[in-house]
């Protein structure tokens, strides 16, 4: 831990780091790759929407049933001529659900289930479920998703500004998309619980969108004021000193959702663990992913197509062009929080370039100071 919280530090004071936001097309590429991805899977698979969404009929057996999860299935199906889904739970019952089965069809199908399983029919409970609750569930759900983004929108706006409310909104429609891809691939079962998990994963990469969107709103303050860093440089600088909190935040997020996923869905077959866990898990995943890879490098491609930015960025070009004419080495600067933009640089200091620092201990510092923090 002390190593990681030292490279944390390293990478917060910019010793070091890696230009996520130069290769920012690499990342934007594989994006789109794993969005058409998504894309393709859901229309060529379609989701499998659960029983609260198209209506049906829900079989609850007794405890302690000898029958498989398999058989249960074929009788089911049999009885049906639909596709059911048998889960098995913790007391030994089974869940059975059936879609798009009407009363009558239910009573039918209770008496055929009755006598395949062995059991009276009175002791096998029997719940319907109308298309149009299921209806309604659904409108409310998407609803509920419309209000989120939209309130998250208005509040990027206000907070940052309408630059970063964009990228923020590109990377939450990206973590769906991936999302519900991944549902449709796997072939798991939509239920509100998905839609529960899926507005909690948007949650989550919000969270680690604006805590690099605040660090970079700080460090580009008085931005036009001085002519060391570009927009973009400063922008990865924000992402490289928030990354070691990034990856904390998600490694201790996705170890239990992962537990609930593969320990209680697969190897314990808690099958209605399935649907809210799977989404999480992607949906952490990919929320962190879209944080490092996609909003801020977006920030920055919307930011440095102002005219003023590209004045500064010309500027700071040509200023380090002319200090490589005169064969000075770049002075690597102090830390953005400390080293506060102005107007008092000489023209011929020479500009800094973000990396390490390794300029010998003897050189001067700041503007024909000795070494130190620049008052």
């Amino acid at each position: 831990m002390g190593k990681l919280g030292n490279l944390g530090a390293r990478l917060h004071h910019g010793e070091i780091g890696y230009d996520f936001v130069k290769n920012r097309k690499l990342w934007y590429g594989i994006s789109i790759l794993i969005t058409i991805t998504a894309i393709v899977g859901l229309a060529v698979r379609g989701l499998h929407m659960g029983i609260e969404f198209q209506g049906g009929a829900v079989f609850t057996t007794p405890k302690n049933m000898s029958v498989s999860v398999s058989q249960a299935e074929s009788y089911a199906e049999e009885a049906s001529g639909h596709d059911a889904i048998v889960q098995k739970l913790g007391d030994g019952s089974l869940r059975i659900q059936i879609a798009g089965t009407d009363t009558e069809a239910s009573d039918q199908i209770k008496e055929q289930l009755s006598q395949d399983l062995d059991v009276p029919a009175e002791r096998i409970n029997a719940d319907l479920v109308g298309p149009s609750w299921g209806d309604q569930v659904a409108n409310k759900a998407w609803q509920g998703l419309g209000i989120f983004m939209v309130l998250v929108v208005i509040y990027l706006a206000i907070a940052f500004e309408w630059r970063m409310a964009l990228a923020a909104f590109v990377a939450l429609v990206h973590d769906i998309t991936i999302t519900v891809g991944i549902y449709a691939l796997v072939g798991f079962e939509v239920t509100p619980g998905t839609v529960i998990g899926l507005l909690t994963i948007l949650g989550y990469s919000l969270y680690d969108t604006v805590v690099v969107f605040d660090s970079l709103k700080e460090q580009t303050r008085d931005i036009t004021k001085q002519t060391r860093w570009t927009y973009a440089e400063i922008a990865n600088r924000s992402i490289n000193s928030t990354l070691v909190r990034s990856i904390n935040t998600t490694v201790v997020a996705l170890l239990p959702v992962g537990g609930l996923l593969f320990i209680g869905g697969g190897v314990l077959g808690a099958g209605m663990l399935n649907d809210i866990s799977l989404s999480l898990f992607v949906g952490l995943a990919a929320g962190a992913y879209s944080s490092i890879f996609i909003a801020t490098p977006l920030v920055a491609d919307l930011k440095e197509a102002e005219p003023q930015m590209k004045a500064l960025k010309k500027r700071v070009l040509a200023k380090r062009a002319q200090a490589a004419a005169k064969g000075e080495p770049a002075e690597f600067e102090t830390d953005l929080h400390e080293d506060r933009y102005d107007d008092e640089e000489p023209d011929d200091a020479a500009p800094a370039v973000v990396g390490p620092r390794n300029q010998p201990a003897s050189r001067t510092r700041g503007r024909g100071r000795p070494s130190g923090k620049r008052r």
